[in-house]
Formats: C-alpha cells, structure tokens, sequence
C-alpha cells in the first residue's frame, strides 16, 4: 500500500480516528491536509507536527464541513498549495445521543449536518478536480450503527445510513471518471468518544463482540489507507466493517 506523493484531504482531522488515519497515511508517502473546525486548531497543528515527523506535509485547513463557502476555500488552498487532490476521507461527525421521544431538532440537525450534509459538501468540491484528473480516491467514515440502528441514536444511525447511500450513489456517478468510494463501518473503536460511556455500558459492547476486544483508531486507520490505495482500485461503492464481527 503506497501513497507517495498523494494529496489525502482528512476531514474531523483533530480527533482520534482522524489523527490515526493522517499518520498511517503519511507513513505511506501522502501529504495530509487536515481539516477540523477553528475550536480545534491545536489539536490540528499537533497532527500536523506528526506528519512532519513522518518527512511529509501537513497543511491545516480550519473550517466547518457544513459551510459551503468554507470547503470551497479549503479545495482552493489545497489546489493552490498541491495542485492536485488524490484522497478525500469524509471521517468529521459528532453524536448527540438520546432516545427518540427526548431528542431535539436542533439534536437532530447539527448531527445530520456534520456527518452527512458535510461529507456531501466537500465531495461535491473535489470532485471536480478528482474528475479532470481521472482518479481519485474517496472514504467515508460510517458506523455499525448505520447498518443496524441503534437505541439512542436515531439522528446519528440515520446520517451514517444516508452516508452509505451516498457512497453507493457517488461509487456510481464518478466510477467512468476513474474515481471510487467506498465507506468503512467501525463498530464499538477506542476513542473520546466511548470513553465517555458507562462502564456497564461498555462491557456490554464488548461481550457482544466475537473477538472480545474494542477496536483501535488504528485499526480504521489500516482498512481506509487500503482503500486509498491502487491495492483497492476495482473495489467501488463498497461498505466494510470494522467491528470484530458485532454485526457478522
């Protein structure tokens, strides 16, 4: 799996899987355009200080995914300082966790808006580029919980089901260009996010799991860099999960 030289655009970049996936990356060749809102600004830079540690190029690029103007500024600089965008993983998402009769609309917007509108907006973008060049390469960061649903996430269950339609439909339209999509599924993965989860809660999950364990960013990271790579180029419009075999 080699990345030299390529051009990965990692959205969410800030946070555990995002750091995960811009240091297996930039340990494959690729310069790191790492994107987080301006409240993540540091954790951006530190990112940015791993891939250079690795001999290739961070570029921070701070702005909101659900901004139309602020990816459009973003594919700008990265073609202005690149010239080229070769990856694009959608990986920015938030949750916002309650059952249905307790959840709000603005609960119910702001996770929709993140993790879908947003992975809409800077594929919208890229494609362009990616569709002069012939190729490209994009990844979306689903869930588990997109595929089966889950108790307390109907807002976050339905943007990652909306999102594995997307990549369908963008697998479809971009693949005569040379360009594929494909989404990951991670299950129940060690990050800030489950580590605010009751511990009843999570030894629940993982008994659930055939392997036994959690999974680590890392183990994302692995499976999306495969998919940004020529190891993966007849695979389109794909779904993979990242679980241990929760949902087998």
């Amino acid at each position: 799996m080699n990345l030299g030289d390529r051009v990965a655009i990692i959205t969410g970049c800030g946070g555990g899987l995002g750091r995960a996936m811009a240091v297996r990356m930039a340990g494959l060749g690729a310069d790191i355009v790492i994107n987080d809102i301006p409240q993540a600004e540091e954790a951006a830079n530190e990112v940015a200080e791993l891939v250079a540690q690795l001999g290739r190029k961070g570029f921070v690029a701070l702005g909101s995914v659900t901004s139309a103007d602020d990816v459009g500024a973003m594919v700008e600089q990265v073609m202005n300082e690149f010239g080229r965008i070769d990856i694009l993983v959608n990986n920015a998402g938030i949750t916002r966790d309650t059952l249905m009769i307790r959840m709000s609309e603005d609960d119910w917007d702001i996770v929709l808006d993140i993790n879908l509108k947003g992975a809409f907006l800077c594929t919208k973008a890229i494609a362009r580029p990616m569709m002069k060049a012939r190729s490209g390469r994009i990844v979306n960061i689903a869930s588990v919980s997109g595929v089966m649903g889950n108790v307390g996430q109907a807002n976050y269950s339905a943007s990652k089901g909306g999102l594995i339609a997307l990549t369908k439909t963008t697998a479809k339209e971009l693949a005569p260009r040379g360009i594929t999509c494909n989404a990951v599924a991670p299950g129940f993965i060690e990050t800030k996010m489950t580590e605010e989860l009751d511990e009843e809660v999570r030894q629940e999950w993982l008994r659930s799991i055939p392997l036994g364990r959690a999974g680590t960013p890392e183990d994302v990271a692995d499976v999306v860099a495969f998919l940004a790579s020529d190891a993966a180029g007849y695979v389109t419009g794909q779904v993979l999960n990242i679980d241990g075999g929760l949902i087998m």
